[in-house]
């Protein structure tokens, strides 16, 4: 594993995002910082969503677990990140997916009530654009590519993900099985 990276405040992400500066540090001082051991939960499957993370430092994601057992990887978030669920947040209703800690976590807690002030609608602009260039490129990822390629474009798009998650992650990320994924390496390496 590698170390991880020092991520940017969070007033200067919401400053970046569109915040007065003023105001970023302001509130920033007052949001509380949580930290998490690896799978504690931040929000649960079903529950309603209050607040967004930002991702300080560790690796958290958004899981949907199925009546089987089954995990559903959908998100991964690392540090300058913030961890929130887009559905929830606009529509308000339950958390399909379950946020926790993947690593060792800290995080800022942001109430999303927040997001509704007057003060913050260029970061919700900055936000749901960020949010859709990266469904579109997801989209495109899983339906347009084979499994090899899904893999080169991951290692490409995110070079640090190789070094910070498992094999059984990445796999199921990209939306096929270690085994396969563990050929695919192979191939890559010995090409």
């Amino acid at each position: 594993m590698i170390p991880s990276p020092q991520a940017p405040s969070l007033a200067a992400f919401l400053n970046v995002m569109g915040l007065d500066a003023v105001m970023s540090e302001s509130l920033c001082q007052r949001l509380p910082r949580l930290t998490l051991s690896s799978g504690q939960v931040l929000l649960a499957q079903g529950a309603r969503q209050e607040a967004a993370f930002y991702v300080e430092q560790g690796i958290a994601r958004a899981c949907h677990y199925t009546r089987d057992g089954q995990e559903r990887c959908k998100e991964f978030y690392f540090e300058g990140e913030l961890c929130l669920l887009y559905d929830s947040w606009i529509t308000g209703s339950p958390a399909r997916y379950q946020l926790e800690a993947l690593t060792e976590l800290q995080v800022v807690r942001v109430p999303l009530a927040l997001l509704d002030e007057p003060g913050f609608q260029p970061v919700c602009m900055a936000l749901l654009r960020q949010q859709l260039g990266y469904k579109e490129h997801k989209e495109a990822f899983l339906l347009l590519h084979s499994p090899e390629e899904r893999y080169r474009e991951l290692c490409h798009t995110f070079p640090h993900w190789p070094a910070r998650l498992t094999q059984v992650q990445l796999a199921n990320y990209i939306g096929i099985s270690p085994v396969t994924l563990s050929r695919i390496r192979r191939r890559i390496n010995a090409g």
